[in-house]
């Protein structure tokens, strides 16, 4: 357990939300924006008090690389993780071992609701090293006592065969790697050969029809986890076997959600964008961290019994809306009216292009049995919901590429060439 002065384990007598506030105001980071609210850390006490702070940022914690949001003492950090540094400048994490103990628990807690026991077989495909997924899905298994298999990322033939000799029972993965491992596996012929009974996927935003064409080929239960590398990782929320939200950790994490235009907090029920409080995190503790992942909170309690509170699943982010003639359109909405066709797998592709000087959007589309008509059917069905006539090319299964990493859903060549 940390020992660090202010330490979130030690006074039992103020609320989480109170110790969080008084913690993070030990740093400068946040003693300024504590400052420029006049507020002072004691007056948040309630959730509702969070409303008169500002939102933190990721392009702020950019700005304080490498570690200027730290609070601890460097003797206290125990582990660095990064973000990919992918669209920017990386955010560098700190973890003392209170959080790394803490992500474990909530992994842990993840693995349980999905019904993962001592005696499964766990194959990790997410990465190590700097990249929060590996090692915090390996430390869950090793707290519940099941068999960590770490494979992590690609060479897909030898996580078949771990599949197959090792009798794996839990897959870890992507959901685009689930897909593209249960399509290997039956290009092999070795599914009947399996003894996979269900898969933890991640990572990314994946829509209802990828769900079932993986449990179709594999014949299992798949889960969907939550979690952000600045907010400890993944494992701060799942879906319970009802699969009707995702249960987060609510003792260790407060949830709001706001409008992205106007910043202002909407009630339960009502979709934006998810903003997280930490009320345990030491090494970087967050104070209204904007996510740009939109959901709602779901108000009513769930059929499963758990007592954690949920959110809906992601159904996009706030950053990433395609404008074009005129319209403005997010992945998530593509999703959803693929989603409404049974005839597709769920895995497609947006490709946006400036031809004769004018922007044209093409939806690449994977049909179980591409059959004439169908294409047209969703361009019109789309064109209705968001305004825009796409172009639509259908192929077969399997035929879109496949990534072991996140798919990348939009291809921008407006700019190129």
């Amino acid at each position: 357990m940390s020992t660090v002065e202010g330490s979130l384990a030690l006074d039992q007598v103020r609320t989480p939300l109170e110790k969080a506030m008084e913690y993070a105001a030990q740093n400068e980071f946040y003693q300024e924006k504590f400052q420029r609210a006049g507020i002072r850390p004691n007056q948040i006490v309630e959730a509702e008090d969070l409303a008169a702070l500002p939102f933190t940022t990721k392009d702020e914690l950019r700005e304080c690389y490498p570690l200027k949001v730290m609070v601890p003492k460097e003797e206290e950090i125990v582990r660095i993780h990064s973000s990919s540094g992918t669209t920017g400048q990386p955010v560098i994490i700190p973890y003392t071992q209170r959080d790394v103990d803490v992500w474990a628990q909530m992994m842990m807690r993840c693995y349980q609701m999905a019904g993962m026991t001592n005696r499964d077989r766990v194959q990790i495909t997410p990465g190590y090293g700097l990249w929060t997924a590996g090692i915090g899905f390996q430390a869950g298994v090793e707290a519940l006592g099941a068999m960590a298999i770490p494979t992590g990322p690609g060479n897909t033939q030898r996580q078949l065969k771990m599949l197959r000799d090792l009798k794996t029972t839990f897959l870890i993965g992507t959901s685009s790697y689930g897909l593209l491992l249960a399509e290997a596996a039956m290009e092999e012929g070795i599914l009947a050969e399996l003894k996979l009974q269900r898969a933890i996927l991640g990572s990314e935003r994946w829509g209802e029809r990828m769900r079932e064409r993986i449990e179709e080929l594999f014949g299992i239960e798949t889960f969907d986890i939550y979690g952000l590398t600045e907010v400890y990782g993944p494992g701060i929320g799942i879906d319970c076997h009802l699969h009707s939200g995702i249960h987060y950790w609510s003792d260790y994490l407060l949830f709001e959600i706001i409008d992205p235009e106007t910043e202002k907090v909407l009630p339960p029920g009502e979709e934006g964008e998810l903003v997280i409080t930490t009320l345990a995190k030491e090494g970087l503790p967050l104070i209204r961290y904007r996510t740009r992942d939109l959901t709602r909170i779901i108000p009513e309690p769930c059929p499963c019994g758990s007592p954690y509170p949920r959110i809906e699943r992601i159904h996009g982010r706030s950053d990433d809306m395609i404008k074009i003639k005129g319209c403005n359109i997010f992945p998530a909405q593509i999703e959803q009216e693929i989603n409404k066709f049974a005839d597709f797998t769920g895995e497609y592709r947006v490709i946006l292009q400036r031809i004769e000087g004018r922007d044209e959007m093409t939806v690449e589309l994977e049909a179980l049995a591409p059959q004439e008509g169908l294409g047209e059917s969703f361009a019109q069905t789309l064109r209705s919901r968001t305004g825009m006539l796409a172009k639509v090319e259908l192929c077969g299964p399997g035929q879109l590429p496949r990534t072991e990493k996140k798919a990348k859903r939009v291809l921008d060549k407006r700019d190129l060439g």
